[in-house]
């Protein structure tokens, strides 16, 4: 069993492979957490709780001769505001009389087969063979106010879930504004957090802090994930690395604005929170009514990072990515818009196709551009319809030719914005987020469509499935080019626009999961300017992201470094693009740029009209060795074998396939030198005593050899060369 209770003790335990999670309810009815770490059986660790008398730390009413048990000190499963506990909480609720005090006492439980769902969320997928949940009742006795809290166990891949709903158990109005999924309190302070920031364009970098006294935060308010952080941190050891330290994850299965916090407390505890950002937050909760807060994913590893990491990419190829496309090849794809851009006829288009077919290109797909009236960024969104001017046969006659070539049809859309200049704006303008009185921000000349609203759903999974049935796609683009702002919804009372965010969010759920399961066999890819919305949240309904909109490929080899930590490489959008570089300027060479697309979903960016002979003989053989190793890089252990933020010489990465008989090794000199050092890679995840060959070549080579000794890197000329290693078991 992989949940326990012991009644007499009143301990919950839970054990996936690794790892243990305890909790206990105490002589006072709270929910305290006991241990979170390497697994450790028959064993009841409620003696790892302490208190002492501290002054300032008070003592719950009934407890008021014990001075060592204070809320303040002690580790809790699910911390509230307003009775004794100072830390970083989870949940703020203001009652009808004013008052702001929450304290939940343990009423009851209940253990079941399989793993809960969330009713409008996504969350992790499991068979009731595959996972366990444990449900905890707590209730506030003061208000009736009552919180369950849900546990997912999926043992196999190491991973425990968080999530939890909120029910207004008594007469009056509660007002929530402060919901977080989860918290977990560790019992020392010498912890890093690991969090991956950015920008548009450049997305995920690593950032390593250590956890001070206070709190330190990151998070998002721009009404998605955002390019400038991401839901997913790590907490760790100080001296942890790839393959060795305490390391715990924390996914948020959210794509809005969201809040992860860690705080080192007075008495050198580490309290990590994670749940929907606060800011701009309000629910308001009938008598009777419920709040679901979304899920969160916990993994820990006590060898590194590199074994939590494959906790994660396991978890999402399993349980996340859509059923449809688990362990199935993406087609290898060319993408329009770095070629032409809005500037395109119908015969630009099927010229490109038909020179990306005669490369083995299998999907061809139009990009932004095609609909309404445009041809900028200024008009035309939210009139999904061809532009006969561009396309005189229409989506149909367009996609008909091009399948005629051999290759499958894709297309872009934007359905969650609008422009002023649009027929869609001139119809409907209350069916934006803007403010009533004020000019909007307005960003890439384009407002955000009001998702919480049911007509504008309704409208929108109308036209595109119009699109989708038109065209006969089996791929698309859903883009998302500006954060939220001016929010305020015209289908919400004043007293209830701080719930316009989170049901924005539902809006966009809902839609995704209609048209998916209308059109399940169609290969969707998320987007937002790239990776702005680059989370679990996108990834339950779409199988891959794209991963920056940056296609430099010496910059996407760090965006694509912080996003190995927490996403696998068969959730990135990943193409070879021209060279100059159109972001950056920079010149790399041809099989650098794919070697760096093949750790991802491999596609192309560029106008292939353009290309020499030469670089068409060397593009149909990236496409063969695509389809020959796909199934070691996108199904595969990945490992990260250099950090190439430290590293300015080189950053080299590794796929193992699961049955270890095969690897792919890659390295890319990143900075040039006279007279140059030799380097080794060491592979890691073969097996010790097998025998390998490299290239096919007639050496022979142990496991162990190969990652204790290395493999000797050759001395290059020029910068962003590139190095591949297909090594195979004899």
């Amino acid at each position: 069993m992989s949940i326990l209770y012991e009644p007499q003790d009143r301990v919950f335990t839970i054990h996936t492979k690794r790892s243990t999670w305890q909790m206990k309810v105490s002589r006072y009815g709270h929910l305290l957490h006991v241990y979170y770490g390497s697994k450790i059986e028959h064993m009841d660790l409620s003696f790892l709780v302490r208190g002492i008398n501290r002054g300032f730390s008070g003592t719950p009413y009934d407890a008021c001769d014990d001075r060592g048990y204070s809320l303040d000190t002690l580790p809790q499963e699910y911390p509230c505001s307003g009775t004794g506990d100072y830390r970083t909480g989870c949940l703020h609720a203001i009652h009808a009389d004013g008052s702001q005090a929450v304290e939940l006492l343990y009423v009851s439980h209940r253990i079941y087969a399989g793993k809960y769902r969330l009713p409008g969320l996504p969350s992790v997928r499991a068979s009731d063979t595959e996972a366990q949940t444990l449900e905890i009742l707590l209730k506030d006795r003061a208000t009736g106010l009552e919180v369950i809290l849900y546990y997912g166990v999926l043992e196999e891949n190491d991973v425990i879930t968080r999530a939890l709903s909120v029910r207004n158990g008594g007469q009056t109005r509660i007002l929530l504004s402060r919901v977080l999924s989860c918290c977990v309190d560790f019992p020392g302070r010498d912890m890093d957090m690991l969090s991956f920031h950015g920008r548009h364009a450049m997305e995920r970098i690593l950032q390593r802090s250590r956890v001070p006294y206070g709190r330190l935060s990151v998070g998002s308010v721009r009404g998605t994930s955002s390019h400038q952080e991401n839901p997913f941190v790590i907490l760790c050891d100080r001296d942890a690395g790839e393959e060795q330290g305490r390391c715990y994850s924390m996914s948020f299965v959210y794509s809005g604005n969201f809040l992860a916090e860690a705080e080192a407390d007075q008495i050198d505890q580490t309290r990590f929170v994670m749940g929907i950002h606060p800011d701009g937050f309000c629910w308001t909760l009938e008598a009777g009514e419920e709040f679901i807060a979304p899920e969160v994913i916990l993994s820990y590893s006590g060898a590194g990072f590199g074994l939590l990491s494959g906790n994660l990419h396991d978890l999402y190829r399993q349980h996340i990515l859509p059923q449809a496309f688990q362990g199935r090849r993406r087609p290898v794809l060319l993408n329009s818009w770095e070629a032409v851009e809005f500037d395109f006829t119908e015969e630009t288009l099927l010229s490109m196709a038909e020179s990306a077919a005669n490369l083995g290109i299998e999907l061809f797909v139009l990009d932004d551009g095609w609909f309404g009236s445009r041809d900028c960024d200024k008009s035309g969104l939210g009139d999904w319809f061809p532009n006969l001017k561009k396309l005189p046969s229409g989506l149909s006659g367009l996609s008909d030719r091009i399948r005629d070539m051999g290759m499958e049809f894709g297309i872009w859309i934007e359905p969650e914005m609008v422009n002023e200049d649009s027929e869609l704006f001139r119809a409907h303008p209350d069916w934006c987020l803007r403010i009533p009185g004020r000019k909007p921000n307005l960003e890439r000349c384009q407002l955000v469509l009001d998702l919480g609203r049911k007509e504008v759903r309704e409208h929108l999974f109308d036209c595109i499935s119009r699109v989708m049935d038109e065209s006969k796609a089996a791929y698309i683009k859903w883009d998302m080019n500006r954060s939220l702002s001016d929010i305020w919804s015209a289908c919400l009372p004043g007293s209830r626009q701080g719930e316009a965010s989170h049901r924005y969010i539902l809006g966009v759920y809902e839609l995704m999961e209609r048209l998916t399961q209308k059109y399940p066999h169609v290969l969707w890819e998320g987007c937002s300017g790239g990776g702005g919305r680059f989370d679990a949240g996108i990834l339950s309904y779409m199988p891959q992201i794209w991963c920056s909109d940056n296609t430099d490929a010496v910059e996407r080899i760090h965006i694509q470094y912080g996003t190995s930590f927490g996403y696998p490489a068969c959730a990135v959008g990943s193409h070879v693009s021209a060279s100059p570089n159109q972001q950056t300027g920079r010149e790399t060479p041809l099989p650098t740029r794919a070697d760096v697309a093949l750790a991802g979903c491999f596609g192309y960016e560029l106008d292939v009209r353009m290309l020499s002979g030469e670089e068409k003989a060397q593009i149909r053989r990236q496409i063969e060795d695509y389809c020959k190793l796909w199934h070691v890089i996108q199904q595969g252990d990945y490992y990260r074998l250099s950090n190439p933020q430290e590293n300015a010489d080189f950053a080299a990465w590794e796929f193992v396939a699961k049955d270890q008989k095969e690897a792919v090794v890659n390295v890319v000199i990143l900075h040039a030198k006279a007279n140059p050092p030799f380097f080794c890679i060491r592979a890691r995840g073969l097996k010790e005593d097998a025998r390998y060959r490299i290239d096919g070549g007639e050496a022979v080579y142990t496991g162990n050899a190969l990652m204790h000794a290395g493999i000797p890197i050759p001395v290059t000329q020029g910068d962003y060369q590139s190095i591949r290693y297909h090594i195979q078991q004899v």
